[in-house]
């Protein structure tokens, strides 16, 4: 038995690992520090006694934790729809330091973490374990009670999802994203001059519902207009990122890993002219979405 003192020291020495495991299965801070912390209550309960690979057990054990926290979270989907907020907001009260979890979102891929929302709990995990944390498929396969074939073939399932599938991409999609990418920096810079560049001077900007402010008009005509109304939702910018929308390069604001929003761009020549800011659930449910590229600790995915 470990004594308390070298039992927390252990642990410790493996929470940002656990927390960065928890975090890309869960897409919320939150959520990921409760599942570290039962991963700690289960270490303090039994003393790690006889356990030769530490990492490798708690790595198990926030896996499940997560596993069915996401189990949990599909059952009650709708209810956590309906109970979120529409725009992230700067007063959490999680406790969680809404900064950091903006930087964390930002250092995984928002858009990523949207893509994994939409999977089956078994299949984000897989995913998650081996292409991300680097886990073989015969220690994943005990964790979603699965063999270690049908773990490999959850895998492979997500990965074709988040990448994509096997849609050729559109030959302008770099084009598409210089732009895109352009329009995202200007907006998080609060750059009025920036987002003006990129715009056409009559674009149209088409806002449903789910995503319009209540009294707000639901379409803005002109460059000038749209940009004054955009730069107010400049500090929820830090929660966008590029994503793949449909096969066309477009953005996602999310927040916990939630999509909130989709906004779908129509580019000529180097300028948008038509956007179209998507809130209703059921149209952000229909969307095909997937990322651009993975990050650098997500790009070495192997097909099985």
């Amino acid at each position: 038995m470990q004594k308390p003192s070298e039992l927390t020291e252990l642990f410790e020495a493996h929470r940002s690992h656990l927390r960065a495991v928890a975090y890309r299965m869960l897409g919320s801070l939150a959520e990921a520090d409760d599942a570290v912390q039962k991963a700690w209550l289960r270490m303090d309960h039994s003393g790690a006694t006889g356990i030769r690979n530490i990492r490798g057990w708690l790595t198990t054990i926030v896996a499940r934790v997560c596993l069915d926290m996401l189990r949990s979270r599909n059952s009650l989907r709708e209810e956590a729809l309906d109970a979120r907020p529409v725009e992230p907001s700067a007063n959490s009260s999680s406790g969680n330091d809404p900064e950091q979890e903006a930087l964390l979102a930002d250092s995984v891929g928002a858009a990523l973490l949207v893509v994994l929302d939409t999977l089956a709990p078994a299949e984000r995990v897989a995913f998650v374990l081996h292409d991300v944390f680097d886990l073989p498929f015969d220690e994943i396969a005990p964790i979603v009670g699965r063999t270690p074939a049908a773990a490999r073939q959850l895998a492979s399932r997500a990965r074709r999802r988040v990448r994509g599938g096997d849609t050729v991409p559109d030959p302008d999609l770099k084009s598409q994203r210089v732009v895109i990418d352009a329009f995202l920096a200007a907006l998080r810079a609060g750059d009025f001059e920036g987002l003006l560049a990129v715009l056409d001077p009559n674009v149209v900007v088409r806002i449903d519902e789910g995503a319009r402010v209540p009294g707000a008009p639901s379409e803005i005509r002109g460059a000038q207009n749209w940009a004054k109304g955009a730069l107010a939702f400049s500090r929820s910018a830090r929660f966008v990122q590029p994503a793949l929308i449909n096969g066309a390069a477009g953005l996602v604001l999310a927040s916990r890993g939630r999509l909130s929003r989709a906004l779908t761009f129509e580019i000529d020549d180097g300028k948008i002219v038509r956007v179209e800011i998507i809130g209703e659930r059921e149209r952000l449910r229909q969307l095909d979405l997937s990322v651009f590229n993975a990050r650098p600790d997500t790009s070495d995915v192997r097909e099985p």
